[in-house]
């Protein structure tokens, strides 16, 4: 055992002994300075490892982004010698109006796209009859619930007997539109019938405190009081006295508000700007202009003939020349998926956010930096990542399942919908999409233990990998299999 004073001494010899080394790599450094044969190598590291704390590497993105132009030209200039310039703004217009493809005297999508008012309507009376105690609680959530799927059930009937007159464009249009007012009213009566059962917690613990008067538990009677007596002071605030509240928002104008402002969830009070900035809006509407008709021309010129020359690849079933051409459609299928992107979450949701005064513009997180598809997925597409996490995984959690579960049945219904839009206007049912969809859990769990056992750099890379490879496979199979059932394959252009 050390006495005290030997742990004193102890402690002080460490001590001394780090600051002598401090004082004996001083004094090197020194003597190094005065020597006669004028040193100048120290101790450093290479720019490229990690301990070198090194990070401007501008330089270095300067020359990938020259790279990736030149090779883009490259790129492009074989496409015009290979087939000519095949951008025709007058075929835009065609293609977009169906008016070479189906019935043109009746436009049956413009026809479902007008009838889509009907569902909004119908929903708004079904909830106003629920509050009224005029339609009983539980059949209304059943009506609601009938409603919204023959609702999003609609466009498939109408194209079964009907198929010959819609356009490819119009019909992929009604779909987009019928499956976004779907999960609009979804959102609307969950959060209608949620304000229902808290006016009914309300009245029914008002109810308690008045019985209590009779016979008071003192206790409990005055935290009661405590508590509604903080509620009664935060509703005389004045900002309190603008809020709409249950049922007061059952109304034509606040339903159509939420169904053109760009979010899913419904709010009975948003957040609102001041005032609309004219110079935003102009910018905006500058970008989808040139945004739109970049990404048409990009289709035209590149997309369709890549596609075209892959069916009989794929009808080979050749494992090297399908692996060439899915690499050739990967670059110009993520051009075209970037533009949508941006023309969708940043262009038009911000002037459809700016024009309703809409106050919440957070569209999108920072997914280009996600290190796990988990990650990608919930910041890509913030209104349906908040529409999944609103309505079906915190339902689902509350009622006791497990979080892995409920992440299950999110995917499943995003797989559920994105066949539903890709398979209906195609008319013909496939299960690439849904497969896709429900290969992420596994995708995930992949690419989260690639960032724990690699780092957070190898994540990245196959998240970029799923988008720049996934998504032409999947266009290619739809393709494919599109061709096989309406024409003949033609001869391949290698």
């Amino acid at each position: 055992m050390t006495t005290e004073s030997e742990e004193k001494a102890l402690r002080y010899r460490r001590a001394q002994s780090v600051s002598k080394a401090e004082e004996i790599t001083e004094q090197e450094k020194k003597v190094r300075k005065l020597q006669l044969d004028k040193p100048i190598h120290t101790p450093r590291d290479s720019l490229f490892s990690w301990s070198s704390e090194f990070n401007d590497f501008t330089g270095l993105v300067n020359w990938g982004f020259l790279m990736l132009s030149v090779g883009g030209v490259r790129l492009g200039l074989e496409n015009f010698l290979k087939y000519g310039l095949r951008v025709n703004p007058l075929e835009w217009i065609v293609v977009l109006t169906g008016y070479n493809e189906g019935d043109r005297s009746q436009y049956p999508s413009v026809i479902l796209i007008v009838f889509s008012i009907v569902p909004i309507v119908l929903s708004l009376l079904i909830e106003k009859g629920i509050a009224v105690d005029l339609i009983p609680n539980k059949f209304g959530i059943i009506l609601q619930i009938t409603h919204l799927l023959l609702m999003v059930l609609l466009p498939i009937a109408v194209l079964h007997y009907r198929g010959n007159d819609f356009s490819f464009v119009g019909i992929t249009s009604v779909c987009m539109l019928y499956l976004i007012i779907f999960l609009k009213l979804w959102s609307y009566t969950q959060t209608n019938y949620w304000c229902r059962l808290g006016l009914k917690k309300k009245y029914s613990d008002t109810k308690l405190r008045r019985q209590s008067l009779s016979a008071p538990n003192w206790n409990e009677l005055v935290s009661a009081d405590q508590e509604q007596s903080k509620e009664d002071l935060i509703n005389d605030t004045p900002a309190a006295a603008r809020l709409t509240k249950y049922p007061d928002n059952l109304n034509l104008k606040d339903l159509v508000y939420f169904m053109l402002a760009p979010t899913l969830c419904y709010e009975l009070n948003f957040p609102r700007t001041a005032r609309i900035r004219k110079r935003f809006v102009i910018k905006r509407v500058l970008e989808l202009f040139f945004g739109i008709n970049l990404a048409l021309a990009l289709f035209q010129q590149w997309m369709i003939p890549t596609i075209t020359n892959s069916v009989e690849t794929f009808t080979k079933m050749d494992p090297i020349r399908i692996t060439e051409r899915l690499l050739k459609l990967a670059v110009p299928n993520h051009l075209l998926w970037l533009c949508f992107f941006y023309l969708t979450f940043h262009s038009f949701l911000n002037l459809m956010g700016e024009l309703l005064q809409f106050a919440d513009r957070k569209f999108y997180g920072d997914w280009w930096n996600a290190n796990n598809i988990s990650v990608f997925w919930s910041t890509w597409n913030m209104p349906v990542h908040m529409w999944a996490v609103r309505h079906v995984y915190k339902p689902i959690t509350g009622m006791g399942f497990s979080k892995f579960n409920a992440g299950i049945v999110v995917f499943a219904i995003s797989a559920l919908f994105h066949e539903y839009l890709v398979s209906v206007p195609l008319q013909m049912f496939r299960i690439w999409a849904f497969l896709g969809m429900m290969a992420q859990p596994p995708l995930a769990v992949i690419s989260r233990t690639a960032e724990i056992r690699l780092g957070p750099r190898w994540g990245n890379i196959m998240v970029w990998s799923s988008l720049i490879l996934g998504q032409p496979l999947a266009i290619m199979m739809y393709y494919h299999d599109y061709a096989m059932l309406h024409f003949k394959p033609t001869p391949e252009v290698p």
